[in-house]
């Protein structure tokens, strides 16, 4: 498979339609659609069902479409890392992180370093520890922030010095704003919005204690963004971090008792990084 096949057939993927991603590509449709039926019997699998007016995947080709992107993404990250300009610093570092405030030490740091290196570019791809996890196994990221709990027994790490503290975010309308506090009691019969990772939950169950089994779970979500519309459009209230003024219209009410979660910057055992992320892991190292 060549790796300008595989941008094709992204880009046929993701129009499903052969004459308009023929455009884009700037090759002929006729060109467009040869190359695709290459690839087809080179795979030995159907990767379209073609319509009369649009083509869209088959099982096999979602799968390859899977394959394709990280096959790609990490081509790109590849030639990132072997980019050079004489006696400085260039190319891209990229990392995984939650929604942390974990973020803002090492924002700080990324800002540091590009004053004195200000061709390095970063690429910050946010997700869940487990999807940070799969990316740095796959050789996608260079380091991660995991929120805790999480297995870090396969990585080297620093331990981030802001830790997370838990609490709900309601509307300013809602009963429970006029709390300084709340208790597992006061969740009881109100819906919840609970972060989608199981040890995570697993966290939050271990603060309820037996009244878990009575709690109301209306949603789960990964992205604190998707909770706030949720929350807005009266779906249930969402346990979270305190992450800044989330939204005017949110109030953020904390926990009691307290429930804190440190955050964990890592990267493989033995990895072997590009000179440009590897000073970056020297400079935060340093900063310890």
């Amino acid at each position: 498979m060549e790796l300008r096949v595989l941008k094709y057939f992204l880009v046929a993927a993701r129009e499903e339609n052969i004459t308009k991603a023929a455009a884009l590509l700037h090759v002929t449709q006729p060109t467009l659609s040869r190359q695709l039926m290459q690839l087809e019997e080179e795979l030995g699998v159907k990767l379209f069902r073609r319509g009369k007016y649009r083509v869209s995947l088959t099982e096999d080709g979602m799968l390859l479409r899977r394959r394709a992107q990280e096959i790609v993404e990490l081509a790109e990250k590849t030639e990132q890392e072997f980019q050079r300009q004489e006696g400085e610093l260039a190319g891209a570092i990229s990392i995984g992180t939650g929604e942390s405030n974990g973020m803002t030490a090492l924002s700080r740091r990324m800002a540091g370093f590009r004053r004195e290196h200000p061709l390095v570019r970063f690429h910050i791809y946010s997700a869940t520890a487990d999807e940070i996890q799969e990316r740095l196994e796959k050789g996608l990221l260079d380091l991660g922030i995991l929120t805790e709990p999480a297995d870090i027994g396969r990585y080297e790490f620093i331990r981030l010095p802001k830790r997370d503290q838990w609490g709900v975010w309601v509307e300013r309308e809602h009963p429970l704003a006029a709390r300084e506090r709340v208790t597992p009691q006061d969740l009881l019969g109100v819906p919840l919005l609970l972060p989608q990772r199981e040890r995570v939950q697993q966290e939050l169950a271990g603060w309820f204690g037996d009244d878990f089994e009575k709690a109301e779970v209306a949603a789960t979500y990964n992205l604190i963004l998707n909770a706030a519309n949720m929350i807005r459009n009266g779906v249930g209230i969402a346990l979270g971090f305190l992450l800044g003024n989330l939204s005017d219209d949110l109030r953020f009410i904390p926990l009691s008792p307290a429930l804190e979660t440190g955050s964990v910057l890592v990267w493989k055992k033995d990895q072997a990084f590009s000179p440009t992320a590897a000073a970056f892991l020297r400079d935060l190292r340093r900063a310890e």
